[in-house]
This record gives C-alpha cells, sequence and structure tokens, in this order.
C-alpha cells in the first residue's frame, strides 16, 4: 500500500504520509532502455558496412531518446508526496508537488468532513476532505481499491480523533 502512518513523538498526533506507486525502479528502467535498444538495433544490422545504416540510424536514436525522456519525465512527475496531519485539535494536509511548490489546506477535526465520491470524480471513488470554506483532495493518484481502503482507515481515525475532543462523562 503506497500510504503509511506514522506517530510523531507527540503522543496524540498521527501523519499519513501517501505517495504514487512506482512499478518500474532503477534496476528495470536500465534494463528496459537496454532490451528497447537492443530490440530496435537488430534490423539495423542487415544494414552493416552499408550508408543506408547511417540513414536509419539516428531515427533508431531518436526514438530511443524520446522513449528515455518519457520514462524520465514520468518518473518525475510520480514525485508526490501528500502528508496529512492529525490531531485531535486540527487537521493538516500539505501536498508536495514534483515541479516545487506547496498546497496546504488545515481545518479543525470537528468540522472536518471525509467524503467519497463514487462517480463524478476525476477518478472513481474520489476521496475529498472539506472545512474551513474549501474541499480538497486527497490520494486521487492511488488506484480505485487503495482509494476504498485509504476513506475506510482515515474514516475509523478521524472519528477516533473526533472522539477524543467530546467531553467523557
Amino acid at each position: 500500500m503506497p500510504y503509511n502512518w506514522t506517530y510523531p513523538t507527540s503522543a496524540p498526533s498521527q501523519e499519513l504520509q501517501l505517495w504514487p506507486h512506482q512499478s518500474l525502479p532503477p534496476r528495470g528502467f536500465a534494463a528496459f532502455i537496454l532490451a528497447t535498444f537492443t530490440l530496435a538495433t537488430i534490423p539495423l544490422y542487415a544494414l552493416l558496412g552499408t550508408a543506408l545504416l547511417w540513414g536509419l540510424l539516428p531515427f533508431v536514436l531518436l526514438a530511443l531518446s524520446g522513449v528515455y525522456y518519457a520514462l524520465r519525465r514520468n518518473d518525475r512527475d510520480r514525485q508526490i508526496l501528500e502528508v496529512l496531519t492529525l490531531t485531535p485539535e486540527d487537521v493538516r494536509l500539505v501536498r508536495h508537488n514534483p515541479r516545487g511548490g506547496n498546497q496546504e489546506w488545515q481545518c479543525n477535526t470537528y468540522w472536518t468532513k471525509l467524503a467519497m465520491h463514487e462517480d463524478g470524480g476525476p477518478v472513481p471513488h474520489y476521496v475529498t476532505l472539506s472545512g474551513a470554506g474549501r474541499e480538497v483532495e486527497i490520494g486521487a493518484f492511488l488506484s480505485e481499491e487503495e482509494r476504498k481502503a485509504l476513506y475506510s482507515d482515515l474514516s475509523d481515525r478521524l472519528r477516533m480523533a473526533t472522539a477524543r475532543l467530546q467531553p467523557q462523562g
């Protein structure tokens, strides 16, 4: 699951970190580029020693560099980190975007509303937090099953955090 709950030093505080699934590790990337290069040059072996080889080679290298660029760009675009800090007093969500700049949202825990939009959002089972006059998405990059699990988990933890606010007795 590409999210993790941690408990910082202050006892009633909880922190949730969410990130996109990283399906292509560095070794897999290198192997894919090498395999693509090998397969793309196989037809050129028949042209060794001819002028036609030098005419086709730039196009093969251009295609390979396009694949390399696309994979690297995809890797940079997946460098998203969302951090949700949950305390009995407030909820704070910070999204660290891949191209710099952070987006922040904060609300009193008691007034925070969690919602799952099964359809009508950019993705099925879209999870949002609302409060303080705003509605923000959380975990939109997760798979549908992961968003369902996140909603259930976050719902329970918000319920427990607001229960601590209620007067006892």
